[in-house]
């Protein structure tokens, strides 16, 4: 899930890391008080009532209650300033948190693919449920699919993936518990088999949004770009800045939800190293307060002369931004 997915501006009023924290701090709150509940109510029920799908999604929910913990711990240590040794700060340890959430929800749903085809395999041994797991699961398809969209309201206000992330996490969720719900309609109406199929898939769910979460986390710790339309945003805000006559090679890397930005702008030959300097902090200024650029590196080049900084490079490595 990308910021170009959600009907945001990219160039939004900046959010601090203070804000973005108790912003998720408070919704992972909310979300630890839901799956706290369902966990407790799914696992119980569905024991009692004979449901192997409605124990799987009691785990899932349990599995949401870890993953909100990490995103609490997450966001507690990526709002240090920077230091020495971080000079960029630590915004990527909610990156780094985002593929513990992904290899927890993948391993979580590895282990219910395996319950459920135990199950599969005898199902002489799959009991009728009781009617009480269909009313818990319809009250934990109600209770998660209004928990993610406030979170993913509070997600898109202040830009976090991490918290992106949490609230797909909590749709798969009551995606999951319809499923449930359907087997449990299912087991009732004399096809006990149904149920643990329901489980089989709710297991898969899990695995597959685990495999996402992680793998995109991984792209992003190994300083994958931003996407095209984030990049011609701060492109076309350097080139409107007062003085600069030209721009190229935009070059950017995500430092957790944040940006991290290289770019060449060009200015007239004739001013002094002082009137291009004073352009070049303008233009620096203005991209990161109109885009969540945490620092922006720029190197000033002569108008229309040769830029030899990139000889030798692969091909491709010197492409200019459309203007």
């Amino acid at each position: 899930m990308s910021f170009a997915d959600l009907p945001e501006d990219s160039e939004d009023p900046h959010h601090t890391p203070a804000e973005r924290a108790a912003a998720a701090a408070r919704s992972t709150w909310v979300s630890v008080g839901v799956n706290l509940g369902l966990t407790f109510t799914q696992v119980a029920v569905g024991l009692m009532a004979k449901s192997q799908g409605l124990v799987a999604d009691g785990i899932h929910s349990l599995s949401d209650l870890v993953a909100d913990f990490v995103v609490l711990f997450a966001s507690h240590h990526s709002q240090r300033d920077a230091d020495e040794g971080h000079p960029y700060g630590h915004q990527r340890f909610e990156t780094a948190a985002s593929l513990v959430l992904g290899v927890l929800l993948l391993a979580v749903g590895v282990g219910m693919l395996w319950s459920a085809f135990r199950k599969l395999e005898e199902p002489d041994t799959v009991q009728k449920v009781h009617l009480a797991a269909l009313w818990v699961a319809g009250g934990a398809i109600v209770a998660k699919e209004l928990l993610f969209r406030y979170m993913l309201s509070v997600a898109k206000k202040v830009k976090s993936s991490l918290l992106v992330a949490n609230a797909w996490h909590a749709r798969s969720d009551a995606a999951s518990s319809v499923v449930v719900g359907i087997g449990i309609i299912g087991n009732l109406a004399g096809f006990p088999i149904l149920d643990p199929i329901a489980a089989l898939i709710v297991g898969f769910m899990v695995a597959k949004m685990g495999w996402e979460f992680g793998w995109d986390a991984l792209h992003d710790l190994m300083d994958r770009a931003v996407d095209d339309q984030e990049v011609q945003g701060i492109f076309q805000t350097l080139r409107q800045t007062p003085g600069v006559l030209g721009v190229h090679d935009v070059r950017t890397r995500k430092m957790g939800d944040m940006i991290v930005v290289d770019a060449h702008i060009e200015v007239d030959a004739a001013i002094s190293v002082e009137a291009g300097h004073d352009i070049a902090v303008a233009a620096r200024d203005r991209v990161m307060q109109r885009h969540r650029v945490l620092n922006l590196m720029t190197h000033v080049d002569p108008w229309h002369k040769p830029d030899l900084d990139h000889v030798g490079l692969p091909a491709g490595a010197n492409a200019e931004n459309p203007g």
